[in-house]
């Protein structure tokens, strides 16, 4: 990657422009994510799907998830971040592909687990990388690109899915080459996970992996291309001073507290931070989103709209954290973002409560105030998750270990993230036909006003410390 980097002071711009690289990863796995979100009717149509089924098809890339980033953890301790990022970038190709072309139920969520060990992988290397590439001034602001291009990521598979279906007049009509539109919509994503692969393969390697494994020589000339030669040095040290003293390799059971026993306090938090990020139900909205407004009375195309406003607010809201996380701090955007959405999603509960069902099409029959209440009070949930816990959950996971532990924590937190991520899509449309969507959203709201008493509780605040000075 040719770029006017300066050994002797090192080179703003390449940082900046190989964290952009790695971000692609999270556009990825907004765009994958999001995919589905269009293509359910398609789905149900084409392999006669129940909704316990068809509830297994759009939640089996997550239990990939989950593998992914368990997997992608310890692996990037050790074959390296870059190494761990390429390989998900061929498995989004292959996934892309095949989720399009399958012909079963049983083909189709094969492919899609193939996409979910790509997404859990890029969740967790693609915020580890950046943070162990950019100095801690501005490491949260860099870091949380990665939450603005997950939710363009979305954003785009969302537009996509829309144009897509009103061009040929719904997802499951015949499109280019005989082919179902929903079979396109995933198609689509094979042209920015081509590029994910090129580009990764002209960036370097993380440099504080290449001090744990012992390359310190490499380190310290990736370094230098970072921030200069006068610092590269001194970093080197310290990230060495910062590792076990007697500098073995990371493992799992660096994450056990020797005195106490049990997993380390850090850990927990770690897992807390990742359960109540899902427990919110934020991806109810992202990957049912037209489901849930069709079920609200409105119309398909209507529902696909909503969702294109939705991912337009979410990348404001990302932008506004983007310029105020490393001025404000991690810890009052997110307790700022859980009470507000405790309150939007009451405000949602409300709106669907008490409304009718049509008996012929089993949706809730919304009074115009009450459609006008929950298309608003959601739009603000989820202006509000992505101003505080979208980003910033990710840039605590990246950066809130030590280096020592730092491929184990992501890898403990990630497979936690993504089994909460599975159970609540899993079980959204049993909750739906079960309980309504009013008493869902009461569940949310409930885990909402937890994790207030969470942040305040347990969390520090990560602002503006190198991560050689992460304590845990």
């Amino acid at each position: 990657m040719n770029t006017a980097s300066h050994p002797e002071q090192g080179s703003t711009a390449f940082v900046i422009l190989i964290s952009c690289v790695a971000t692609i990863g999270g556009f990825l796995f907004g765009f994958d994510s999001g995919v589905i979100n269009g293509t359910i009717d398609g789905l149900q149509t084409a392999f006669q799907s129940d909704t316990a089924g068809t509830g297994f098809s759009v939640s089996s890339m997550l239990l990939g998830c989950a593998a992914g980033a368990f997997f992608a953890g310890r692996l990037g301790d050790k074959y390296g971040r870059r190494t761990v990022l390429i390989v998900a970038s061929l498995f989004f190709i292959v996934s892309a592909w095949g989720s399009g072309i399958a012909g079963s139920t049983t083909e189709f969520v094969f492919y899609r687990i193939i996409g979910g060990l790509a997404v859990g992988a890029a969740s967790v290397m693609a915020p580890a990388y950046i943070s162990e590439v950019a100095p801690a001034r501005f490491r949260g602001m860099l870091t949380s690109i990665q939450q603005i291009a997950i939710i363009t990521g979305l954003t785009a598979a969302f537009l996509s899915n829309y144009l897509l279906a009103e061009t040929a007049g719904g997802s499951r009509a015949e499109f280019w080459g005989g082919y179902e539109t929903w079979r396109w919509m995933f198609w689509m994503e094979l042209v920015p996970a081509s590029i994910f692969f090129f580009a990764l393969l002209a960036i370097p390697e993380s440099p504080r992996y290449l001090v744990v494994s012992g390359k310190t020589e490499q380190a310290g000339s990736v370094l230098a291309r970072l921030y200069g030669r006068a610092v590269a040095a001194t970093k080197v040290q310290e990230i060495n001073d910062s590792l076990a003293t007697d500098h073995h390799k990371p493992r799992l059971a660096d994450l056990i507290d020797k005195k106490k026993g049990g997993l380390r306090v850090i850990v927990w938090v770690g897992i807390g931070l990742a359960v109540l990020q899902q427990f919110v139900g934020i991806n109810v909205v992202f990957y049912y989103g037209a489901v849930l407004w069709q079920a609200a009375g409105f119309s398909e195309g209507d529902a696909l709209a909503i969702n294109v406003i939705s991912g337009s607010i979410s990348i404001a809201a990302c932008f506004i954290t983007f310029f105020f996380v490393d001025k404000i701090g991690r810890k009052p955007l997110l307790w700022f973002g859980s009470a507000g959405m405790a309150i939007s999603l009451a405000l949602v509960a409300f709106a669907f409560a008490g409304a009718p069902v049509d008996v012929d099409t089993g949706n809730l029959e919304l009074s115009d105030n009450a459609a006008l209440l929950a298309l608003i009070a959601a739009n603000a949930y989820v202006f509000l998750f992505n101003l505080s816990w979208g980003p910033v959950m990710w840039i605590m996971l990246g950066e809130m270990f030590p280096n020592q532990i730092r491929g184990s924590g992501l890898a403990v937190a990630g497979l936690a993230q993504w089994l909460a991520n599975f159970l609540v899509t899993a079980t959204f449309p049993m909750l739906l036909v079960g309980i309504g969507l009013s008493l869902t959203y009461g569940i949310y709201t409930l885990f909402a006003a937890l994790s207030v008493v969470f942040v305040l509780k347990m969390v520090n605040e990560t602002k503006g410390r190198e991560l050689e000075q992460m304590e845990g």
